[in-house]
């Protein structure tokens, strides 16, 4: 529909807030990160012709939060987390549908290199996906 039409034409300037929002913590409900995550599903899923090129810029950021999430000292409660991690998965397990499985090898390299549980769970999601 018309929101399909209005993301591709916008997704480059899209692309950049997305990407903005992603690096930033703001605050324990994390609103703001929660409410990019469903809009970059939203465009991984109206734009997904378009994703294969983007893939590995968006896999290196949503990787970069994960990690931030999972590493941050502060006072994001754990439900918070999990959904943050959720949202993450769920974007990472998309992209990976529109790549040809492109986001699953570059992964394999991170599961085996980290060993956070956390980080690996979250991973973990996204390689069991088929």
């Amino acid at each position: 529909g018309r929101l399909g039409i209005l993301i591709v034409r916008h997704l480059k300037r899209l692309e950049r807030v997305i990407l903005g929002y992603l690096e930033v913590c703001d605050g324990p409900e994390e609103e703001a990160r929660l409410g990019i995550l469903e809009t970059l599903r939203c465009t991984i899923e109206h734009a997904w012709p378009r994703m294969p090129c983007r893939t590995p810029v968006l896999l290196k950021a949503l990787l970069k939060m994960i990690w931030d999430v999972h590493t941050d000292p502060g006072s994001t409660p754990e439900l918070v987390k999990a959904a943050l991690l959720q949202g993450a998965a769920e974007c990472l397990i998309l992209l990976d549908r529109c790549s040809e499985r492109q986001v699953k090898v570059l992964l394999e390299g991170v599961y085996s290199s980290c060993e956070e549980t956390r980080v690996r769970e979250c991973i973990r999601k996204v390689q069991e996906n088929t």
